[in-house]
């Protein structure tokens, strides 16, 4: 026999069950909020109130070693903008340079680290030790990297004229300075996408692949259809996280050329620094990083929205 309840008693219990869990699910967003304060510190402190307080630096005339900071307004982001002003040519050269370097290292970075993580990616004695092998440069900081690759392309004493038996200009003449910082930041960074690549290609699941063989499709078949289309996420942070990091590149360029000849490899991080703490015009500097920052946005939105369409 059936037994029905009454609708006024479940309603009632129901109430006194969701009063007794709230103190507990209070408990949890506390746990929560406490587990994250220290992130939240960290980012207000760090970024948030850096940036907020950049963008107001970026409308005075701002020099640290002043008292007197006068109101510009908007001043120090038209002058960008107008060829008469004095920050528009080094600017604009120091964007072409940061855009020469994008435009060369990225296509190296995104492509010979998946040929990379291919290989490494199969079994065969000592993998280990070759996936470590690739991968250590990157532990080492810019400014060792730095030292090591002006010494060995020095055109004078460096090592690698010695054995060429001939000197080539490679951190004094272009293209050379170009295709040492290319090279030299290339050698550098592999192994960080070659690993990221690996983990992309250990989500991809072998019954595709053993489907395909079946099918009769062979390696390009397979790594056109099944490869690609599995690593296309992983591509996607790649290349972007890749671009980025090619646009803010400073102390390559900063030890191993010193923006030499001229100011022809002097990347847009390094003429910020210059106007910033050299010329002590934080105004300016602060508008050149809140331009570029917007332009990296845009070029990052785009990115993202090309992959995505082709991936659809």
């Amino acid at each position: 026999m059936a037994i029905q309840s009454d609708p006024q008693v479940v309603a009632v219990a129901a109430a006194r069950g969701a009063t007794r869990r709230t103190p507990a699910r209070r408990q949890e967003g506390l746990v929560a909020y406490l587990f994250l304060a220290p992130y939240l510190v960290l980012f207000l402190g760090f970024i948030a109130a850096p940036a907020v307080f950049g963008i107001w630096i970026s409308l005075h005339d701002y020099d640290f070693a002043l008292f007197d900071k006068p109101w510009v307004g908007l001043q120090n982001y038209v002058d960008l903008f107008t060829p008469s002003s004095r920050d528009f040519g080094d600017f604009w050269q120091s964007m072409k340079a940061t855009g020469i370097f994008v435009l060369f290292s990225v296509p190296c970075l995104v492509v010979l680290p998946l040929g990379i993580s291919l290989l490494l990616n199969r079994s065969f004695p000592g993998r280990t030790f070759f996936r470590a092998v690739f991968f250590l440069p990157y532990v080492l900081g810019v400014a060792v990297i730095g030292l090591l690759f002006r010494y060995m392309l020095d055109p004078n004493i460096g090592v690698v004229n010695y054995f060429l038996g001939r000197t080539i200009p490679w951190t004094t003449d272009l293209p050379w300075a170009w295709i040492s910082l290319v090279g030299m930041t290339v050698w550098w960074t592999l192994g960080f996408n070659a690993l990221i690549y690996l983990a992309g290609l250990t989500d991809i699941s072998p019954e595709l692949y053993e489907a395909a063989d079946m099918d009769g499709a062979n390696r390009w078949q397979q790594f056109r259809n099944v490869t690609l289309p599995g690593l296309s996420p992983v591509a996607v942070f790649v290349i972007t996280t890749t671009i980025l990091a090619s646009a803010n590149m400073f102390g390559q360029s900063y030890i191993l050329t010193k923006g030499a000849p001229g100011t022809a490899t002097r990347t847009v991080i390094g003429y910020i620094a210059d106007e910033g703490l050299r010329s002590f015009r934080m105004g300016s500097a602060a508008a050149m990083s809140y331009v570029l920052a917007v332009i990296l946005l845009i070029i990052s939105v785009i990115n993202f929205r090309v992959l995505q369409r082709r991936d659809s």
